[in-house]
């Protein structure tokens, strides 16, 4: 079996890539994340993965796994928040309202390199300052895209999600497994399960 690397920090990504059982290493892209105003937020999360892979990426017959995640509010774009006054504000945007959900998605081996986008559709329920504020001074979401993390508590402010639920975690496993399908790997003889 090829060798596969993740080129991301995110523990999350590397939670959600070893419930597949395929070994890997991680290698973490040293690139600025930087997103342009000009810039969809779409073509942000793509091109923001796909340099990601190729920061990692040798000419080897290594697989290279790289994602990119954003929140999407009325067309702008929540990253991760740099204060908890920051957060606070984020998750009172998103309360009561419905968001967008994007990470890009990178897979790199050889001199290819496919890349594709998940979206994912998250309403939150009303939320009070108080609420909004005890969920923000637990810390959870300060390391996350929206200021939330749906595999936690953040999961209490979700009132309905449409699409890929890991894709609001940070990795979409289904879209992963057709990138890799596309380099001729299939997850019952990469992975051994029987589908």
């Amino acid at each position: 079996m090829r060798s596969v690397i993740l080129a991301s920090a995110s523990p999350r990504r590397r939670e959600l890539l070893s419930l597949l059982g395929w070994p890997f290493s991680v290698k973490v892209s040293s690139i600025e994340e930087v997103i342009a105003p000009s810039e969809s937020p779409q073509g942000a999360v793509v091109r923001l993965a796909t340099e990601k892979a190729r920061s990692v990426h040798s000419a080897s017959e290594d697989m290279v796994i790289a994602a990119d995640t954003v929140v999407v509010l009325d067309g702008t774009i929540l990253g991760k928040p740099s204060s908890q006054d920051e957060a606070f504000d984020m998750v009172k945007s998103l309360a009561g309202r419905s968001h967008l959900v994007m990470t890009g998605v990178a897979v790199a081996q050889g001199n290819r390199v496919v890349s594709d986008v998940e979206i994912t559709s998250v309403s939150f329920r009303e939320l009070d300052d108080d609420g909004i504020k005890a969920y923000v001074e637990t810390g959870e979401g300060m390391d996350k895209a929206g200021a939330y993390g749906i595999q936690g508590l953040g999961a209490l402010l979700v009132s309905r999600i449409e699409g890929d639920y890991f894709n609001v975690v940070g990795l979409p496993l289904h879209r992963l497994s057709i990138m890799v399908g596309a380099f001729g790997c299939s997850l019952d003889s990469q992975w051994g399960v029987d589908l």
